[in-house]
């Protein structure tokens, strides 16, 4: 006699491949007036923690309208729907936390490349553009 007290098949969740750099799709479930709709998560795997015990979490992350969106999702809860690879990539580390500074580093460096000019029309700012497209 076996007691299922979770709709997640267990060898299924553990045998799913994927570690930090891959890109995987995340299909949660959404409830919404007593029924459940599903909702796609897609973004890279910064972690993969404490293996495939039953406690085993991942964190993705993505860019979501230029800010940075990190969900922690547990391996075997019910509410992900599935959990699909979409890119497999190598990487040298097991977490990649660092992407984190260097996503800010990059958005910095862009930012201090667009200058703003106060009190200015909409002609001289585009003449501005010009000017650094020229030089």
């Amino acid at each position: 006699m076996a007691l299922t007290l979770t709709p997640v098949k267990k060898e299924d969740r553990a045998a799913i491949d994927f570690a930090s750099g891959d890109t995987v799709r995340v299909w949660v479930k959404i409830p919404e007036k007593g029924k459940f709709r599903l909702q796609a998560f897609e973004g890279l795997v910064l972690a993969r923690k404490h293996g495939a015990e039953i406690g085993a979490t991942f964190t993705v992350r993505k860019i979501a309208s230029g800010v940075g969106v990190e969900r922690i999702f547990p391996l075997f809860s019910p509410m992900i729907d599935s959990i699909e690879v979409i890119k497999k990539s190598g990487a040298r580390r097991s977490k990649l936390y660092y992407v984190r500074e260097k996503a800010v580093r990059d958005i910095r460096k862009k930012m201090k490349s667009v200058r703003v000019i106060a009190d200015a029309t909409p002609d001289e700012v585009e003449e501005v553009a010009e000017e650094k497209v020229e030089a």
